[in-house]
């Protein structure tokens, strides 16, 4: 049941209210830490998109989340509130999948690395990514494979 729970909560359509449960229910405080929150501006918009951890310096996201000024929030519970467990860390690089095409969503996947885009966790291992779907929140019509871009992730990881 646990992780149907965490598939609903992950793929959230990359429009939806980032830090709101719909389909789901809340955590145990600081139990998910691979967690990320990220906002990034684009033309002075601002716009909020999940990741995760896939390692101590790397956040796995969507590309669609690409925009200027990313910060990534981690160790928060409640992003609504300051906590004494959140770090707010300002990302170095954006690195976005070369075949990445922001009119189909295909290759709808990008690491970023600073100074240290929702999982899609199934038997403790990500899945996949959120790439696109319904407004509403409703379930969406896509989401990332991870596995299939592992060559990716490490080749690109282990060259930075």
């Amino acid at each position: 049941m646990q992780p149907l729970l965490l598939l609903v909560a992950f793929l959230l359509t990359p429009r939806a209210k980032a830090g709101e449960i719909i389909g789901g229910h809340e955590a145990k405080p600081h139990s998910r830490p691979y967690m990320a929150y990220l906002q990034y501006w684009n033309q002075d918009v601002q716009s909020r998109c999940g990741g995760f951890l896939v390692r101590e310096d790397f956040v796995l996201t969507a590309a669609h989340c690409h925009g200027s000024s990313i910060k990534v929030t981690l160790g928060a519970h409640n992003i609504k509130q300051q906590e004494r467990t959140q770090q707010v860390i300002g990302v170095r690089r954006a690195i976005c999948h070369p075949d990445y095409n922001p009119k189909n969503f295909s290759n709808d996947i990008m690491l970023l690395k600073g100074d240290s885009g929702g999982p899609l966790v199934c038997d403790n291992v990500a899945q996949g990514i959120v790439s696109y779907g319904q407004k509403d929140g409703s379930t969406p019509r896509a989401f990332t494979k991870v596995s299939t871009f592992l060559p990716w992730i490490k080749k690109t990881m282990k060259s930075l």
